[in-house]
């Protein structure tokens, strides 16, 4: 069973940064594709950031791209999401998620996605 644990969220103001990490055990690391979700109360759970397990592919959404990060330690079994110039808009609950699908490219839909950490919370004040 693939596990996926969750840190570094928090409280922050507007313009900070946070980095979100995800450990993963319980397959091999490098067979699995990565991503983070997030979701703000009342709001369906939306696409942040991919990797895929190649490394060779990343995409982000649209409302983070150039603030956000996504990164990977193979021999830490761990995700990162770097997150700059935070803006109240990105308060939500963020998610880490991974898949051992065989697909080619980047998934931005989370049904495709199997396994899923427990959410950090982040919060972004003005």
């Amino acid at each position: 069973q693939v596990q996926l644990v969750e840190s570094g969220g928090g409280l922050v103001q507007a313009g900070g940064s946070l980095r979100l990490s995800c450990v993963v055990s319980g397959r091999t690391f490098s067979s699995l594709h990565s991503g983070w979700f997030r979701q703000a109360p009342g709001k369906e759970r939306e696409f942040v950031a991919a990797r895929s397990r190649s490394g060779g592919n990343t995409a982000y959404g649209d409302s983070v791209k150039g603030r956000f990060t996504i990164s990977r330690d193979n021999a830490k079994n761990t995700v990162y999401l770097q997150m700059n110039s935070l803006k109240p808009e990105d308060t939500a609950v963020y998610y880490c998620t991974t898949s051992s699908k065989s697909w080619n490219g980047i998934r931005r839909i989370a049904s495709e996605y199997e396994f899923w950490g427990q959410g950090t919370q982040v919060t972004v004040s003005s």
